[in-house]
């Protein structure tokens, strides 16, 4: 029988009150409380990076202020940069590829809450994982929707609101986001 953190990172609905990933949620909201009042520059700014999203990688970069849901279930890749003040609710996976930048107040929501209002009383979520790819860059205030996927080299319009799939090679704007062109050569 699965845990109900297992079942946060299975795309399954769980109990979010569920005490380990209480544990969890309060880890983070504590390493970002620290994260609050240091710069990029500060001594200390990999190890308290490390401690919230393990295996940060050395040439990540993510400004505060930064918020997340639990840290753990961040994956970066390389030359990651993430402008001031991003949220990454990460109940499910979000993986961002190498070379991609991400603009100042940008959101990622993975958790998605129940169609019936009566079910929503409950302190229950499924989560859907999100994928941006390689060598993308996603402009100021873009949110990216629970389960969607961008794809390699690819850029989202500022302000944009991500509810579905974007393919390789794509420009996309707008709310809903939709492609504008191929960035293809």
């Amino acid at each position: 029988m699965k845990t109900e953190y297992e079942k946060m990172r299975s795309q399954e609905l769980y109990d979010f009150s569920e005490p380990e990933i209480q544990a969890s949620l309060i880890h983070a909201k504590k390493v970002c409380a620290r994260l609050q009042t240091m710069t990029i520059y500060d001594d200390d700014y990999r190890q308290v990076m490390e401690d919230l999203i393990p295996g940060f990688p050395k040439t990540a970069t993510i400004c505060p202020p930064f918020h997340c849901d639990h840290g753990n279930g961040i994956i970066l890749g390389e030359n990651v940069f993430m402008n001031y003040d991003c949220i990454i609710l990460d109940g499910g996976y979000v993986r961002i590829g190498k070379n991609t930048l991400v603009g100042p107040h940008c959101q990622f929501y993975t958790p998605q809450h129940p169609m019936d209002y009566v079910a929503r009383r409950e302190e229950k979520e499924t989560a859907y994982p999100i994928t941006v790819g390689e060598d993308c860059w996603l402009g100021g205030n873009v949110v990216v929707c629970p389960g969607v996927t961008i794809g390699n080299r690819c850029i989202i319009a500022a302000g944009s609101v991500v509810t579905r799939d974007i393919p390789d090679d794509s420009l996309a704007a707008g709310v809903p986001a939709v492609v504008k062109r191929s960035l293809k050569k």
